[in-house]
C-alpha cells in the first residue's frame, strides 16, 4: 500500500520539484529529466524536510547536474 500524502505535503512536493526544475534550467516538461527530478523530490521530501527550497537544492546536488 502506498502512503498517502496530505493537499500541504503536495503542494510543498511540487514547489519544490518546480524550484529544482528551475535551478536545473529545464522548460521541457516532457523532458526525461522530470521524472527523475520528481522522483528525487519525493525522495528527499521523505528525510522530513519541509522547506521547499531546501528539497530543490538537495535534489539537485543528489542527481548530481550541478
Amino acid at each position: 500500500m502506498k502512503n498517502k500524502r496530505t493537499p500541504e505535503e503536495i503542494e510543498l512536493l511540487n514547489k519544490a520539484f518546480n524550484h529544482a526544475l528551475n535551478l536545473l534550467g529545464v522548460v521541457d516538461r516532457n523532458d526525461p529529466l522530470c521524472d527523475m527530478v520528481a522522483r528525487k523530490v519525493i525522495e528527499v521530501g521523505a528525510t522530513g524536510i519541509s522547506e521547499p527550497r531546501e528539497i530543490a537544492e538537495m535534489t539537485v546536488a543528489r542527481i548530481g547536474l550541478r
